[in-house]
């Protein structure tokens, strides 16, 4: 019974793979449907579907169908991706609470940066995380979010300025870390605030409220570009320590955030002129 010693140990393997598989499950749905809305043909034969083609896995065909507004009748067991999210959060929590929060003097407190209290640490971990979420959502919810230009610059500006402050408050490590946390909350945050609620809204009302579905596919869209960078950044935290260890680590991470925001962007931009 020699592992028993180390059962956290075994616990915490446990818990790294099911947030990786829970993310590879999310990611690739995610992935998968934006696809999907961008690239399938426009519908014009049929007044309530938008668009619908034919797609090919496994040998078998699947005849995909995307409804202008609600279908005449929907089942209340409507299926809402939504666990995969909720479950690839909660891991990770997990592993922040029993690896960093648990050893924050170690993994997040660099006294030659600031020296804080492991309290003080965790306390602005959590805030920041609440806070960045907070802002966004006061920003998609306001008349910002119309401006295709300004609404994106905005927001990276507001990510600048975060990165820069936990550059002064933690090790270079866990500021760099923490900027992928935030993000990552941020997309679960608008999967469990905004998207499921309203799909499942317009799928019990009588009535379809196209608005509904159209802010859902907004913070869909906004998971989507994210999304390349979350990866970056948590893989990078752990396999590219030349990135973070840099005194320059804020700055190098608002270049990646356009870089692949802009390739993600250009991706579902050329996937939709196609499909037109």
């Amino acid at each position: 019974m020699e592992f028993l010693p180390d059962i956290s140990k075994w616990i915490q393997v446990l818990l790294k793979f099911g947030h990786v598989f829970f993310a590879i499950l999310w990611v690739g749905t995610s992935f998968t449907f934006n696809y999907l809305d961008n690239k399938l043909p426009k519908n014009i034969k049929e007044e309530d579907v938008e668009a619908s083609g034919i797609l090919q896995h496994s040998g078998y065909y699947y005849k995909l169908i995307r409804f202008h507004g609600a279908p005449q009748e929907v089942s209340k067991n409507v299926i809402i991706w939504k666990y995969t999210s909720y479950l690839t959060f909660l891991s990770g929590a997990a592993l922040l609470i029993m690896i960093y929060y648990m050893n924050a003097d170690i993994l997040m407190v660099d006294k030659r940066v600031n020296d804080i209290s492991n309290f003080l640490a965790i306390a602005i971990s959590l805030l920041s995380i609440i806070l960045s979420w907070s802002i966004y959502h006061f920003i998609c919810k306001s008349k910002l979010i119309n401006y295709k230009i300004v609404f994106p610059v905005l927001l990276l500006i507001i990510g600048i300025i975060i990165s820069f402050g936990l550059t002064k408050i933690y090790g270079p490590r866990f500021a760099f870390l923490q900027a992928g946390i935030i993000l990552g909350s941020i997309m679960t945050f608008n999967v469990f605030f905004v998207i499921a609620p309203n799909g499942r809204k317009n799928a019990l009302n009588k009535n379809f409220d196209l608005n509904l579905s159209l802010k859902a596919k907004q913070r869909s869209v906004h998971n989507n570009i994210i999304t390349l960078l979350v990866l970056f950044i948590m893989l990078g935290a752990s396999h590219a320590s030349f990135i973070w260890i840099s005194k320059y680590n804020w700055l190098i991470l608002a270049l990646l955030a356009i870089i692949l925001g802009l390739i993600q962007f250009y991706v579902n931009w050329k996937n939709k002129k196609e499909s037109n």
